[in-house]
């Protein structure tokens, strides 16, 4: 009887022992939803947006690191970069891509016909092919429209508030950019309508804009830069050249005001991460893009540096001050 229940405790560890990596995999933690954020910038340039979406998120209950897992990437401002990332995030299997900026958006989409993308920022999405519709974008993207078009009669208005005596403009954009020739032929026709001559230098890599500022020289009296991600990282050199140049400078979003620019009135792009949140949320709990409307944005910042505006030796309306939302010194 002492054999039979030894060989019974044998067996009976045999088969615990057995059990046990079977016990170990299943008290492994599931793999977390995870989030693939591919964004056109760099961490300096970006970072505050990101740290808003991840605030709403957690907001909404989706932890970092505990209920969510994010793995972050930066295209710094390139387009073959933002391509290679979205096909990494493809073999990464992530659950949901979000990204802005048009030709980063459209490097994801190029990528991936089946994760969901939702975009933060995106310039005339139905025009630009992103979405079918505003209502109902079909496909796997969707996400929130920046209507900067729309907003270019209103910047000029500003920047005249500003400069009264303006005839001059020139338009600093990315011209390899489809988003940014929508927003270009819009200022150039509003400039017509408040008598402005305008100039566009060709730019298209970070090592044209130098020339840029040269070919300028005294042949402009301020300058409206078109937001898009050559423009975004380089915002620093842009706004270095301008002072140098006394250039006072229009801007689509805060950043750039932040990074030395005179003044910008434009979507809040911290807003728009926000929101972004929220049909990041929508898509993991089981909604398709295709069926989640596009947004428009609905809050606009008047931003002005009143350091860059002593520098330049303007003086800014008491009443201009009042209306802005903020101003910088």
């Amino acid at each position: 009887m002492p054999d039979l229940r030894r060989r019974d405790f044998i067996t009976l560890l045999g088969g615990a022992a057995a059990a046990w990596p079977l016990a170990a995999r299943a008290q492994q933690p599931a793999r977390l939803p995870t989030i693939g954020f591919l964004v056109a910038g760099t961490p300096s340039s970006h970072g505050r947006w990101a740290a808003a979406l991840v605030q709403r998120l957690s907001e909404l209950g989706w932890i970092e690191g505990r209920t969510i897992a994010i793995e972050y990437r930066w295209a710094e401002g390139r387009a073959d970069r933002a391509a290679e990332i979205a096909a990494e995030f493809v073999r990464l299997k992530v659950d949901v891509i979000v990204t802005s900026a048009t030709i980063v958006v459209i490097a994801s989409k190029q990528a991936t016909s089946v994760i969901p993308i939702v975009f933060a920022a995106a310039s005339d999405p139905v025009g630009t092919g992103l979405v079918a519709s505003l209502a109902r974008p079909g496909g796997n993207v969707t996400g929130l429209s920046l209507q900067f078009t729309d907003l270019a009669g209103k910047r000029l208005e500003l920047l005249r508030e500003v400069l009264p005596d303006l005839r001059r403009l020139a338009i600093l954009a990315n011209a390899s950019s489809p988003a940014t020739a929508l927003e270009v032929a819009e200022v150039q026709a509003m400039a017509g309508t408040f008598g402005l001559e305008v100039v566009a230098p060709e730019v298209r890599r970070p090592e044209d804009i130098a020339p840029a500022f040269e070919a300028l020289k005294g042949r402009v009296e301020a300058l409206y830069v078109v937001n898009d991600p050559l423009v975004d990282t380089n915002r620093v050199r842009i706004n270095t050249l301008a002072l140098a140049a006394r250039l006072p400078t229009l801007h689509g979003d805060r950043e750039h005001v932040a990074a030395g620019g005179l003044m910008s009135y434009g979507t809040s792009f911290t807003d728009l991460f926000r929101r972004a949140g929220d049909l990041v949320d929508k898509v993991l709990h089981g909604a398709k893009p295709a069926d989640i409307p596009v947004e428009q944005p609905t809050k606009f910042d008047l931003v002005i540096n009143l350091t860059t505006a002593k520098a330049l030796g303007l003086t800014i309306p008491e009443t201009f001050l009042l209306r802005a939302d903020e101003v910088i010194e």
